[in-house]
């Protein structure tokens, strides 16, 4: 009700002030509150700011020849005044507009600008600002085809307004896809869908890798098992257009996932991290529990260099089986320092490695993935049998600590 006062209290001032301007044309000037009087024109949100949102508003305001002054009031809403911007958009009928001065009234959430008009007449101003508690989050809706080779991808953009401002048809710009054409009420939470990306290239991965993801049984050596969905944000998977946004990301599968006659079933949630272009977002489906990888260290000695300083060498065996009926890609990761701290102690130095010669992962380490501390292997894993029995695999990571004392 307060606003609603101050509202109409500016405009009975303003309507005043015209009607002394209309009595005596002689008195050159004219004050317009631009919050009651012009209703706006154009409104344009953009929301691609992670910070802040920016909007930015025309209206029409009637401007007497000689000085004017235009008052711009925000109470109640946070707008920072130290953002705002009055610009003149020229047009072929308006009058010539110069801007003389900007105050601001003491005690009042309001500027005041002066300008000056060549002649009568109604002339188009452009306010920019950024305004606090209009913000936005996204989120996602991912169904993976029944063979799980391929996901569709909505992305919904979730607009929340606790401005205390209401926009009535303002464009609505994320940043990225289109442009949106909607009210914007007060104390309003809205969803849409900004674009939708079908049948993407995904890949399934299972990973062990005890530094991140640990142990699922210390005692028998089982490690956890992880699996994801990973979706490579380029044009080459049908992406790559812009980012994609950190957001909740819901994940289904058609199908009802072993049953392909059966209707879409829910997998679960998860945070899909903000991805550039190029760039990889995993999400997490839970921990595989018919893939079974058990790591043991089967060697682990100690050889003197000189003085105090020793080399240790290292054999870490994995035993792997997959109960699956499909055969499975298992990538196995090993943090050097991780392992060193397993079996010396953490020392907080640089880890200095050779790789031994007792490897028996079949390709080596992954170029691409691994680095100067960690070692990325991939081990390609048969379907298991109709009996439902699965083999057995053994492979070992032969691994010297250079230096170490």
């Amino acid at each position: 009700m307060a606003i609603r006062r101050m509202l109409l209290s500016r405009k009975l001032l303003a309507a005043t002030l015209l009607g002394v301007l209309a009595g005596s044309p002689e008195a050159a000037w004219a004050r317009v509150k631009l919050i009651t009087l012009p209703v706006r024109e154009r409104v344009e949100i953009q929301l691609d700011n992670e910070q802040a949102t920016l909007v930015e508003e025309e209206r029409i305001v009637p401007l007497v020849k000689g000085e004017n002054q235009i008052d711009f009031s925000w109470a109640n809403t946070q707008i920072d005044p130290g953002t705002i911007v009055f610009r003149v958009v020229e047009g072929d009928d308006a009058p010539e507009v110069k801007v003389l001065s900007v105050s601001y009234p003491p005690n009042e959430s309001a500027l005041v600008w002066s300008v000056s008009a060549s002649e009568a007449g109604a002339a188009r101003v452009r306010i920019s600002y950024l305004l606090g508690n209009l913000t936005k989050s996204f989120n996602y809706r991912a169904v993976a085809s029944n063979d799980e080779r391929t996901l569709d991808l909505s992305q919904f953009m979730r607009l929340k307004n606790l401005a205390n401002e209401e926009f009535a048809g303002a464009s609505l710009w994320a940043g990225f896809g289109p442009n949106f054409s909607q009210p914007v009420g007060l104390n309003e939470t809205k969803e849409l869908l900004v674009e939708r990306f079908k049948a993407v290239p995904i890949e399934k991965t299972y990973t062990c890798n005890p530094q991140e993801y640990e142990y699922l049984d210390r005692a028998q050596n089982k490690l956890r098992v992880p699996m994801h969905y990973v979706i490579k944000n380029d044009a080459e998977h049908g992406l790559g257009k812009a980012a994609l946004p950190f957001g909740k990301v819901r994940i289904f599968i058609a199908g009802g996932g072993d049953d392909p006659q059966a209707g879409t079933a829910f997998l679960g949630e998860d945070w899909g991290k903000f991805t550039p272009r190029d760039d990889e977002m995993r999400l997490y489906l839970g921990v595989a529990q018919d893939v079974v990888v058990k790591r043991t260290i089967e060697k682990n000695e100690t050889r003197r260099v000189s003085g105090n300083l020793y080399d240790q060498e290292l054999i870490v065996k994995f035993e792997v089986e997959n109960f699956k009926k499909q055969p499975v890609r298992l990538d196995v990761i090993e943090n050097l320092r991780h392992l060193r701290n397993e079996v010396r102690g953490d020392n907080g130095r640089d880890v200095k490695w050779e790789l031994g010669k007792e490897t028996t992962f079949a390709d080596g380490p992954d170029e691409e993935r691994s680095n100067a501390e960690q070692l990325v292997f991939h081990a390609e894993l048969p379907a298991a049998g109709k009996d439902g029995k699965a083999e057995k695999q053994a492979l070992k990571l032969h691994i010297t600590l250079k230096n170490e004392w």
